[in-house]
């Protein structure tokens, strides 16, 4: 179990240094990299989410039970991150980010280990967790941005309008929509869909690579740590409760607190991008994460089966 774990942290490393590396040997324009962050955020993550939640395969799956101990333990930490917002040393921008650490996770990781531990039952129980958790961060984070961005304060007019135009969001409403209606996608449009979603995993890590500023890191120290004591430390413990709440158990509940223990997804960067968050700041906690989870998931899952058994 641990081996697979780390075997599906280690890409997202190595693309990482290899997107530095890129930036700083000036491989490439300068150009390139905002251009490559508004692709991904516009195109390939919306195609990622879409063609994910509209293929899932669900069959046999405690769908409810998940999705409620998925969202509950999701909303529980953005609340109580929130609720902290006063007590940490950082700016707005800054504390987007810290809650984007906070709450998203990393699907590359979540699937690749899943299917590793579980087989052909881990890829259903990812699908759900996807549907589950995509929607929910997407939706809390869109929101944080329009108090704390360095945009301003948005009306709950602008509000409203952000949210039903993010395209993560969106896709995210069609690709559930689709597969409620059991309608899936048509058979041109599906591998289009999933070759522009597999391009933005390594094209968004590639960005999050080049956007670290080393000089910057000492000054990361807290919100680094703020971000990663909530990803690793409290979201655990809150889906846990969660599962006992819910009557999760046995895989279904090892692969819940899997989800939930993940590093931070390399769609946190490009979003901060976007929408004014501290984007260096966001790639340094994407960076520091990826690294931390090869100590804290595997504690994490071992912790969750032996809890579980």
């Amino acid at each position: 179990m641990i081996a697979t774990l780390l075997l599906a942290l280690a890409p997202i490393v190595l693309l990482i240094t290899i997107g530095s590396g890129l930036r700083r040997s000036h491989f490439l324009a300068e150009s390139f990299w905002p251009q490559a962050e508004r692709l991904g955020y516009y195109v390939l993550l919306p195609s990622l989410f879409l063609h994910g939640l509209a293929t899932a395969r669900l069959d046999g799956v405690p769908i409810w039970a998940m999705v409620a101990t998925l969202v509950c333990s999701t909303v529980f930490v953005a609340v109580i991150l929130v609720g902290m917002r006063n007590h940490l040393s950082v700016d707005d921008p800054a504390f987007t980010s810290v809650f984007q650490g906070g709450v998203r996770f990393n699907n590359y990781v979540g699937v690749s280990a899943a299917a590793g531990i579980f087989g052909v039952q881990g890829i259903a129980l990812a699908a759900v967790a996807n549907a589950a958790i995509v929607p929910t961060v997407n939706v809390l984070c869109v929101l944080v941005f329009a108090r704390y961005s360095s945009h301003g304060r948005l009306s709950p007019k602008k509000v409203a309008w952000q949210l039903a135009m993010n395209p993560l969001v969106l896709a995210c409403i069609v690709g559930i929509a689709l597969q409620v209606l059991g309608m899936g996608l048509p058979p041109v449009v599906e591998p289009v869909l999933k070759a522009l979603g597999l391009a933005s995993l390594p094209l968004g890590l590639l960005c999050v690579g080049a956007a670290l500023e080393f000089s910057a890191a000492k000054s990361w120290l807290r919100p680094i740590g703020a971000s990663s004591a909530a990803k690793f430390g409290l979201m655990p413990l809150a889906t846990l409760g969660a599962c006992h709440a819910f009557g999760l158990s046995g895989p279904v509940a090892i692969a819940v607190l899997l989800f939930q223990s993940l590093p931070t997804a390399s769609s946190s960067y490009i979003m901060a991008r976007q929408l004014g968050g501290d984007a260096p700041l966001m790639a340094g906690i994407v960076a520091a994460q990826t690294l931390l989870a090869a100590i804290a998931l595997p504690l994490s899952v071992l912790g969750a089966a032996r809890l579980m058994n």
